[in-house]
């Protein structure tokens, strides 16, 4: 029986005279195409968990003036323990956090305060303040 190729199916396969690809190279032209660059980043970001703002109540905003005007009577630094809020940069809430350390000194006017070691925290921001030790 023939086959309508029977007059080529015994021909010697053609040879090209370029140099043959690598492995390497060749199977990086089949890697997936990443079409939606940046994409899983966005994913990942927006399934990111968030805390909402906690606003203190009546009570506890009391005390903590009470004790940044005790904080700002002393002229020695003050050990203090405090919770508060940090705004997320990239999307609306934040997180709480707790810190212990030496207020220097409370800035009215910009309405901060400020540690030993410079760093500072925004008085709106505080959820909780207390004095290691009232004297």
């Amino acid at each position: 029986m023939s086959g309508p190729y029977d007059d080529i199916i015994n021909l010697p396969r053609f040879q090209t005279s370029h140099r043959r690809m690598p492995l390497y190279e060749r199977a990086a032209q089949f890697a997936p195409f990443a079409a939606l660059t940046g994409y899983e980043n966005l994913i990942s970001e927006e399934a990111r968990f968030t805390d909402r703002r906690p606003v203190p109540g009546d009570e506890e905003a009391r005390i903590i003036n009470e004790n940044l005007n005790i904080i700002s009577q002393r002229r020695a630094p003050t050990a203090v323990r405090v919770r508060y809020f940090i705004p997320d940069e990239r999307k609306s809430g934040g997180s709480v956090v707790s810190r212990e350390g030496a207020v220097r000194w409370i800035d009215r006017v910009m309405r901060r305060m400020i540690f030993t070691d410079k760093s500072e925290i925004c008085i709106d921001d505080i959820i909780a303040l207390d004095i290691a030790e009232k004297s």
